[in-house]
């Protein structure tokens, strides 16, 4: 991976960029927060999420049959 590359992903993700990531609604990553399915840090009043563990929380979801 080249620098350039790592730059332009940042380590830790606002909510709002979660949201933007995961095309999921505000309150839709709060939840999944709040239940443990996509943790978080909090670092004085705002919270953080680690690119990592969004990432590890894309690669767990199971595709859905209808």
């Amino acid at each position: 991976m080249t620098t350039a590359a790592q730059s332009s992903s940042p380590v830790l993700c606002t909510v709002k960029d979660a949201v933007e990531l995961l095309r999921l609604g505000r309150s839709t990553v709060y939840e999944l927060m709040a239940a443990g399915q996509l943790p978080f840090i909090k670092l004085g009043r705002a919270r953080r999420i680690k690119r990592a563990d969004i990432d590890a929380f894309v690669d767990q979801l199971q595709p859905q049959s209808v």
